[in-house]
């Protein structure tokens, strides 16, 4: 994906992110945490960010939006599989704008852009979660011809119960 062109001051540009984006991202990480409520599980560091972006075995890819040369927007995003479809999907992690930045296209020219890279990528399908009360957003994927899936629900296992599931034994 090409970084394109110079834009015009106060316009806005999508591109890859890059290694010194990292601290303005991870800032932007903290702000989704906040609107989220979930600060409380926020750990990310800028050495883990960095890594997992940047490092020896990138597990994810970042695009952000960035105004004035500053980082206001970002979708974190990695590959998944499906075995149905027998194709890799493109997973959206996160999606974040700036609050003062929100009402612009950029979280709709982030997707757009995401599912540019599924298509050109070959993958059967572009995915995320959303919360259930968080109706904004909803609208908004909906609105961009995302379905909402009611039937499925998230499962998860993290800290001591991934700790215990994971050890040696029974």
């Amino acid at each position: 994906m090409s970084e394109g062109f110079a834009p015009h001051p106060g316009e806005a540009s999508i591109r890859p992110a890059r290694p010194e984006d990292v601290g303005p991202v991870l800032s932007l990480m903290r702000g989704l945490a906040e609107y989220e409520h979930l600060t409380h599980l926020f750990k990310a560091r800028e050495e883990d960010l960095f890594d997992a972006l940047f490092g020896a075995r990138p597990a994810a890819e970042c695009l952000v939006a960035e105004v004035d040369s500053g980082v206001v927007g970002y979708a974190l995003f990695f590959h998944n599989y499906s075995t149905f479809l027998g194709r890799r999907g493109l997973y959206l992690e996160d999606l974040y704008v700036r609050p003062d930045h929100r009402g612009r296209g950029l979280g709709k020219r982030m997707l757009k852009t995401l599912a540019a890279i599924a298509v050109e990528r070959g993958c059967g399908r572009f995915e995320w979660s959303v919360l259930d009360w968080n109706q904004p957003a909803i609208d908004f994927y909906r609105a961009m011809g995302a379905d909402v899936l009611p039937d499925w629900r998230i499962v998860r296992v993290t800290g001591d119960a991934l700790a215990r599931l994971g050890s040696a034994g029974d």
